[in-house]
């Protein structure tokens, strides 16, 4: 057997001496298993960006492998859902919104540094999915500037280093300029 959700109530339970305590035993796919997990966790009231990023990341990946091989017609997978794309049924069961989730998922595309700020609210959401679009080279970059500056970007900032690396023009000359501005 594997335990799926309520590993905290199984460790009270232990500190408190119980032997036994009641569980619901149901036979699962890895998939489903992975599904009933997210679930339960991202029902937690405080829990962090980056782990609510990696389990819409892990469901959809569960949803997606659930849906198996596309129809000939079907563009994507996940799509064999009666139209639906994988992301819109993560959505149906969620207080997210499928674009919502999109843009958390998009976080787990940070360096883990970048997304600590983001935990520590140091870094705001919407700036930090714009720098997850960032490569990982230019992210360290960035990272080495808002040691340096003792700041982080804010939105516009933000969208400007994105529009800079997708014309190939962001370099770290180019980050320092955009942090300094900021200032």
């Amino acid at each position: 057997y594997e335990l799926i959700s309520g590993h905290r109530r199984k460790l009270a339970a232990t500190i408190a001496g119980l032997e036994t305590i009641p569980v619901l035993v149901r036979e699962m796919t890895d998939e489903q298993a992975v599904i009933a997990m997210v679930d339960s966790n991202v029902q937690r009231e405080n829990i962090l960006p980056s782990e609510k990023a990696f389990a819409y990341k892990m469901k959809l990946e569960a949803i997606k492998r659930q849906a198996g091989r596309p129809k000939d017609n079907s563009v994507q997978v996940g799509q064999n859902f009666k139209g639906s794309v994988s992301r819109d049924l993560l959505a149906q069961n969620s207080k997210d919104s499928s674009v919502q989730i999109q843009r958390y998922i998009r976080l787990t595309e940070l360096i883990s540094q970048l997304l600590q700020m983001v935990d520590e609210k140091r870094i705001a959401f919407n700036p930090a999915v714009e720098l997850s679009y960032l490569p990982k080279e230019q992210q360290e970059l960035l990272l080495s500037a808002i040691e340096a500056e003792q700041t982080t970007p804010s939105l516009s900032p933000a969208q400007k280093l994105k529009a800079l690396s997708a014309d190939g023009k962001l370099d770290e000359a180019a980050i320092l300029e955009v942090m300094q501005e900021q200032k």
